[in-house]
């Protein structure tokens, strides 16, 4: 059956491949048949025909082998655009792998190294277990044997730490040398208590315990030898406190009073703790460096070692900031330097060096903190070196054109350029408050950055003295030739007081005493007038904080004066206005509430106005219009009688520029407040002639002439309408006195014939005039015909 299945099968494969084979042929058959029947037989085709079908041919070809060409192009920039790539991530995986094998390479130095160091420390271990195993199995009986193990023992075990013994061993032998030069001072003196009765050598570098100002003090004064190392100790103690207190407690407003107190200690001897103090303040309130800068700079006219040590240090621990890249520390150091070459204690060649270094290789904050100190010291920069500045200023457009830091950098360079270009407004090398050392009288450092600096750390660590008196006598009298004879006084008044407590406790008679004390009193006087500077100020504390004038004339009126104090209020009322930018209606309507309340103000007001009017040219023009102002406010509301004008006298030889301003304003304020007719109607006044002569005169034409002018000019020539016909009429008064005079016949001859001799005078001086002017008209009109 299987064969019968296989061979059907085999014939009916046969029979489907005889099947397709017709199909194909048909196919073919009925293919070929379609194409002749369209297009006929090729022989039936003509020449063009032919020619045409063969382009259409070659240009199918070609087209052909163009995209065939343009594929294989394409086929070929993918391949290297994948090989590019493969190569890429190929170098970028060798990178890595290369930075992982230096990372496990170096994991592996260091493990081995310690692996090494375990391995040798395990060594030894084993090797002095096997040795006193050794020994210990061996069993030395004899105790010289044992000796010399311990002995080696201990120089096995002591190997690792010779550096830290020789240097014990060097502090020792210091510290022994002091002790014998010393140990007789030391037998008799002894201190009580634990603190001092303590080696001298455990109190350490850092003071040791702390100990109570007061209980310092007493310890102290119980110390009888005063060379001892004991009380070099404690007064070592107090005297790092005191300069730390007033250090930390300077700043602009009482520096003045903080450097004499600091000249009082002993800075030859605690320079290195002046130096340590400022720097350590100076780190914790950057914000102040000014002023640490302004105290080192009077410090360094009289020890200039001080600030040249300090300098040091400063430079010092701005390199290692630097090599650190500890920008805090940095920033610091870098403000100090700034301000010491402000304050020209440091030279500018040290800041220039400073601004190299830092714009060399520029970072984001190396730069930052070049900008910094440009703005904190590029105004003293531009004044004693230009060129420095400009070749820095240089160096930062090039970092600007670079581009290669950080945009926030950027705009702080731009920021820089444009306070440059203002000349440092805003950023004044020295502030006028710590402008405390002349020019000359400063000593400059010159320090580079390039050189070995030696900070002198030992300067902060206590050591013995063998000749501390001296020194300390030394300095009493280079102190008493820095302050000046203040502290002898001192020394003086503290010695009488001692002398004065003594005698009254001896003395037995305590009325006797009194007595003379109570006389002593009497004979005081002060003549420093603390108590009137302490008036002036409350009276201009109560004017400038007062609301309005009412409350501050009741607050002035509670004020207690004593007799003749009453001056110093209209005084400092008259200062306070005269101040101000702008006259103030307050200060003239509590200079008239004064007045109106007591006529003792009112006299003292009028002394004002002669003074004021007899100094007016030493006034500026500002302070010249408020106090004109403010005694017309008084003229116009009547606190202040007219008659004190009878002190001005109104001619060009008794009046100057400023006199002339102050009447201008003071009429004008007078017509303002007033109006013209009134003002006019005052200056009329009968009663009030006399007083009114010095301003309006007429004893002189000229004078006469030049007083209408000024009140034309001022605007106010409405009030010299009377003057004006004096004017007009005084030809025609000097007549009318002259008449009765020449025709009077009591008189005797001899007065009659002077009398007629003076009017034919009179009456020939305006013949003479006329003919002597007719004369003049003739000469003229000759020469115009000539001419």
């Amino acid at each position: 059956m299987g064969r019968k299945n296989s061979s059907e099968s085999g014939d009916d494969s046969k029979d489907r491949r005889d099947k397709h084979r017709h199909s194909s042929k048909r196919d073919t058959e009925s293919n070929g048949d379609r194409w002749h029947s369209r297009h006929g037989d090729e022989s039936e085709l003509s020449d063009s025909d032919k020619k045409n079908r063969s382009r259409r041919h070659e240009r199918r070809d070609e087209k052909d082998v163009r995209g065939r060409d343009r594929r294989q192009e394409k086929e070929h920039r993918e391949r290297k655009e994948r090989v590019r790539s493969s190569d890429e991530d190929d170098r970028r995986v060798e990178r890595e792998r290369g930075r992982r094998d230096k990372v496990k390479t170096h994991q592996r130095e260091r493990l081995d190294s310690e692996d090494e160091d375990d391995r040798e420390g395990h060594k030894r271990s084993e090797q002095r277990r096997e040795r006193t195993g050794d020994d210990e199995r061996r069993g030395y009986r004899n105790e010289h044997d044992r000796r010399h193990l311990k002995d080696r023992r201990g120089k096995e075990e002591g190997e690792h730490r010779e550096d830290r013994v020789f240097q014990e061993k060097e502090k020792e032998k210091e510290e022994g040398e002091v002790r014998e030069d010393n140990s007789k001072s030391q037998k008799q003196s002894t201190l009580q208590g634990s603190s001092l009765n303590a080696d001298v050598s455990n109190w350490g570098r850092s003071g040791g315990v702390y100990i109570p100002p007061f209980k310092l003090a007493r310890m102290m004064k119980e110390v009888q030898d005063k060379s001892s190392i004991e009380y070099q100790r404690l007064t070592w103690d107090a005297l790092r406190k005191s300069i730390n207190g007033l250090v930390n407690k300077v700043n602009a407003t009482n520096i003045k009073n903080i450097i004499p107190e600091l000249f009082g200690e002993n800075l030859i001897r605690g320079r290195g703790l002046f130096c340590r103090s400022c720097m350590k303040s100076q780190m914790a309130s950057p914000g102040f460096t000014d002023v640490f800068a302004a105290l080192v700079a009077v410090v360094n006219t009289k020890f200039p070692e001080v600030g040249e040590l300090l300098l040091r240090r400063i430079v010092l621990q701005f390199k290692r900031a630097y090599k650190r890249n500890d920008k805090h520390q940095l920033l610091a150091a870098v403000k100090f330097i700034a301000h010491l070459v402000n304050q020209q204690v440091a030279h500018e060649i040290i800041a220039l060096e400073l601004l190299a270094l830092m714009l060399e290789n520029p970072t984001d904050d190396s730069v930052e903190v070049a900008v910094g100190f440009v703005k904190e010291c590029g105004s003293i920069l531009q004044d004693l070196s230009p060129k420095g500045l400009h070749g820095i200023f240089e160096r930062f457009r090039g970092i600007l054109h670079e581009g290669e830091i950080d945009k926030r950098v950027q705009f702080l360079i731009e920021g820089l350029f444009a306070i440059r270009k203002a000349k440092f407004q805003g950023h004044p090398a020295v502030r006028p408050e710590l402008d405390l050392v002349e020019q000359e009288d400063q000593l400059t450092h010159e320090i580079s950055l390039e050189e070995k600096i030696d900070p002198e750390i030992t300067l902060d660590i206590f050591k013995p003295d063998p000749q501390f008196l001296e020194s300390e006598k030394r300095y009493e009298e280079l102190k008493k030739t820095i302050l000046g004879e203040e502290s002898e006084d001192e020394a003086g008044s503290d010695a009488g007081s001692d002398d004065e407590d003594e005698d009254e406790d001896d003395d037995e008679d305590d009325d006797e005493d009194d007595d003379e004390e109570d006389e002593q009193q009497m004979k005081i006087k002060d003549e420093t007038e603390t108590n009137l500077v302490n008036l002036r100020r409350t009276i201009y504390l109560t004017i400038m904080s007062s609301i309005d004038f009412e409350e501050a004339g009741h607050k002035l009126l509670k004020i207690k004066l004593e007799p003749g104090q009453e001056m110093e209020l209209c005084i400092m009322l008259l200062e306070c206005c005269s101040q101000e930018r702008t006259y103030l209606r307050y200060y003239g309507l509590l200079g008239q509430r004064f007045c109106m309340i007591n006529k003792v103000h009112q006299e003292n007001f009028e002394k004002c106005f002669v003074q004021q009017y007899s100094m007016i040219h030493r006034l500026e023009t500002n302070k010249l219009r408020n106090v004109a102002k403010f005694f017309a406010h008084l003229l116009g509301t009547d606190a202040l009688p007219w008659h004190v004008l009878a002190y001005i006298r109104l001619t060009e030889e008794d009046t100057t520029s400023s006199s002339r301003i102050f009447i201008k304003i003071l009429f004008q304020e007078l017509s303002e407040h007033l109006g013209i007719r009134l003002l006019n109607e005052r200056l009329t006044d009968s009663s009030m002639q006399d007083s009114f002569e010095s301003i309006f005169p007429r004893d002189n034409p000229k004078n006469t002439r030049f007083s209408i002018n000024f009140f034309t000019s001022i605007g106010l020539g409405g009030i010299t309408e009377n003057l004006r016909e004096y004017l007009k009429n005084m030809p025609r008064l000097i007549m009318q006195q002259q008449k009765p005079v020449s025709e009077s016949d009591d008189e005797s001859e001899s007065g009659s014939g002077s009398s007629g001799s003076d009017s034919s005078g009179s009456e020939s001086e305006p013949e003479q005039s006329s003919s002597s002017e007719s004369e003049r008209d003739e000469r003229h009109k000759k020469r115009r015909r000539r001419g």
